[in-house]
């Protein structure tokens, strides 16, 4: 059922003014390894087709530049960011992480990544998450050589860190090609627990390196996306594979994290270590009922070609829509700036239908208190 004027008008009221959190998370550092969902720019440093450094990526940023983000203004770690009282975290990569600005956290994501060190093989020279452990290890050892060993200790363990895999596994390898080698060696329920077997194996190394309190994304409607209507609908209806992937995949990981969580020691509630986001539920709204949300469509991408907008990626001759606004995919695979915003208010206030144990209003307001 389509909203009426003035509840789409008081959900845009909300998006612009998301919840504030207290102040005395201001000092926090933000750490984020995973895929193009959370990539600020680190794959703009490096030789590879996964980049979005050109226009119109970055259309409504300020000097309407592109910046590396596969939005065309901030993505959801950006949001997270301004919640939790920080600058935006800089791209690992950056030379203008030094300094003080260490002490905000680092983002090592790269767009193209998976779980699995064979997903997306087709993107030369990105950084896998074996080497984003590796630059988080040396960013702990670049901190405390700049202010020691107990106050580095301090930000990683204060910190909070999220990380953002398992879709491209799905897309960009299990189903990347009719018969591929992966589902050619595992049938989908066999391949979700590899993968989650060496998804639990990154977790434990990234709780090894100190961090305390990690949110970990499920994978979204991997079914829903542009890129995957172009090659797969006649209508716009979800491809039905893909939407069984991650149907199967989320629940499962969720259970992994109680494991995890019982393994280190922490119980599933307001002591969680890891916190499960169930980004499927927070795109499903809105792809369901994008008019209830204030959008036009939530199949066609606002910058492509063909199909649904959905061929190829987004370049300077794509065909681009007037009005970001009202689109929820930027592009081929990848939501809108205010498609990103709905989702950062789901971390911030959303039920543990969206975020479980406990949100992220929650986590600051805890770790607040334990910290007083």
């Amino acid at each position: 059922m389509a909203a009426s004027s003035w509840q789409v008008a008081l959900l845009a009221l909300a998006l612009c003014v998301l919840p504030a959190l207290p102040a005395a998370s201001a000092a926090r550092a933000f750490f984020i390894f995973g895929d193009s969902l959370v990539d600020n720019g680190n794959n703009n440093y490096l030789l590879t087709s996964a980049r979005a450094d050109s226009w119109p990526y970055g259309i409504d940023t300020p000097d309407h530049r592109a910046t590396g983000r596969f939005s065309n203004g901030k993505n959801v770690v950006d949001l997270i960011s301004e919640q939790i009282g920080s600058v935006p975290v800089l791209p690992y990569l950056s030379p203008e992480l030094d300094g003080q600005n260490l002490l905000v956290g680092a983002n090592f994501a790269s767009a193209g990544i998976g779980i699995l060190n064979d997903t997306g093989i087709q993107f030369a020279n990105i950084i896998r998450i074996s080497k984003q452990l590796t630059y988080f290890e040396q960013y702990k050892h670049r901190l405390a050589k700049l202010y020691g060993p107990e106050r580095a200790a301090r930000v990683v363990g204060g910190a909070l860190t999220l990380i953002t895999l398992g879709g491209n596994d799905f897309v960009n390898n299990y189903y990347l090609v009719p018969y591929s080698a992966r589902s050619r060696e595992f049938s989908l329920p066999d391949y979700i627990k590899y993968i989650l077997s060496e998804y639990k194996q990154v977790l434990r190394r990234i709780h090894g390196l100190g961090a305390r309190r990690i949110l970990v994304t499920g994978v979204g409607p991997i079914g829903c996306v542009p890129a995957e209507l172009a090659m797969h609908s006649l209508d716009g209806s979800c491809d039905p594979e893909l939407q069984r992937a991650s149907e199967a995949y989320n629940p499962q990981m969720e259970a992994m994290l109680n494991e995890l969580n019982a393994e280190v020691g922490s119980s599933n509630g307001n002591g969680a270590v890891f916190v499960a986001v169930n980004t499927r539920r927070m795109h499903d709204d809105f792809i369901a009922d994008p008019k209830a949300y204030g959008f036009v469509t939530s199949t066609e991408a606002c910058c492509g070609q063909g199909r649904f907008n959905g061929i190829g990626i987004c370049t300077m001759v794509s065909s681009l829509c007037a009005n970001r606004e009202e689109y929820v995919f930027w592009d081929a695979f990848h939501p809108t700036e205010r498609a990103n915003r709905l989702i950062a208010q789901n971390y911030l206030t959303g039920s543990t239908d969206y975020i479980s144990p406990m949100n992220l209003s929650t986590i600051i307001h805890l770790d607040r208190h334990l910290h007083d």
